[in-house]
């Protein structure tokens, strides 16, 4: 990520994921990619649900943890003083956003995105294809 002080950056729910537990294959990615980053950083309710379900999922992460136990670890990580909760959220009735989709497995990744755009920040996320549903202009780091 660019060091820049005045960036906010959206971490996507499995960004989160990898930076959480040190068995996900991309936590070497996502550590080194937030220690880079000189910005601030940001999770909705979206992605915060998104970390709890998916790190009480054994089928997602090695010795899963009880929704309790991940809600436990995420309210660690976002006492960052660097971390924002964006409570802002866009409406997505009438959005043009949406009229670009496919289907229904992009639904969220384009809520975000929009959410992303609405707040001046980067979304951050390990999916490459979601550069193809960003507005024209809008900054998608896609992490290795």
């Amino acid at each position: 990520m660019k060091k820049e002080s005045s960036s906010l950056y959206l971490l996507d729910a499995n960004v989160l994921l990898a930076l959480a537990w040190p068995n996900h294959q991309f936590h070497a990615a996502a550590t080194r990619a937030m220690g880079r980053s000189r910005g601030r950083w940001a999770t909705c309710a979206l992605t915060q649900l998104g970390f709890i379900r998916l790190s009480s999922n054994p089928a997602a992460i090695p010795g899963a943890k009880s929704p309790a136990e991940c809600a436990a670890l995420l309210e660690v990580m976002v006492a960052d003083p660097l971390h924002v909760y964006l409570n802002r959220l866009p409406r997505a009735a009438g959005d043009p956003t949406f009229s670009r989709l496919l289907g229904h497995n992009q639904v969220t990744d384009s809520y975000l995105l929009l959410l992303a755009r609405r707040h001046n920040a980067v979304f951050v996320t390990f999916d490459g294809r979601l550069r193809t549903l960003a507005a024209e202009g809008q900054q998608v780091q896609v992490l290795p």
